[in-house]
């Protein structure tokens, strides 16, 4: 596997996550998959981009989860999963947002992943976004290329459909190059104004 990845990409390292990586407390997964290595085999070719910005959701303690609480529901069974499991959600009708689940099976917590740096396949990734290769975009769309979670989601064609993937298969995985953790800042998170004391919760982390 390593020179499979390797071969394609350049990125050589320690391979591919396991399901151990997950199944811990969410705020560490979420800080320690930046620098990570997001891959998604797509018609036969190999989607990927390093991982820039994370945030954690827990939801036995914190009212931005979807599962806060332990609600369960027909949208949040799937944050119930056995960790590594992928929880993809759509948000406005419109945006798709890919989870990463954690912890035991039963406690629904997950990682949210808002931003990439594309490292494989951009070509596809700038098709599946734009409609254009990458050479077309304007200077906003390459500065924007995939700094949010619905665009990552877009550059990789990731839909409702993939909800439930095994992140520890061979169609949608993280790999680990074994380099060091990058330098990181960590805030609040984005967008939950309506969540009280846990909008102020610092786990958002990103480089």
């Amino acid at each position: 596997m390593v020179k499979w990845w390797s071969k394609r990409t350049g990125v050589a390292g320690l391979g591919k996550l396991s399901r151990d990586f997950f199944d811990r407390d969410t705020v560490t997964v979420a800080r320690e998959l930046l620098g990570k290595y997001l891959v998604r085999m797509w018609q036969g070719k190999a989607l990927a981009g390093r991982i820039t910005e994370t945030e954690a959701y827990v939801g036995r303690c914190d009212k931005a989860c979807h599962a806060y609480g332990y609600k369960r529901t027909s949208r949040t069974e799937t944050l119930f999963a056995p960790p590594g499991t992928a929880y993809i959600y759509l948000i406005y009708g419109m945006y798709h947002c890919l989870n990463f689940v954690t912890e035991p099976e039963g406690e629904p917590a997950a990682v949210l992943l808002r931003g990439l740096a594309p490292v494989a396949g951009t070509d596809t990734m700038s098709l599946n976004r734009f409609g254009k290769l990458p050479d077309g975009l304007t200077s906003y769309q390459k500065k924007h290329f995939l700094d949010g979670p619905g665009k990552v989601c877009g550059a990789l064609a990731l839909t409702r459909a993939q909800n439930g993937l095994d992140l520890c298969g061979n169609e949608l995985f993280l790999w680990d190059d074994g380099g060091p953790p990058p330098p990181f800042h960590t805030g609040p998170r984005v967008g939950i104004d309506y969540a009280q004391e846990a909008r102020d919760f610092p786990w958002r982390f990103y480089v």
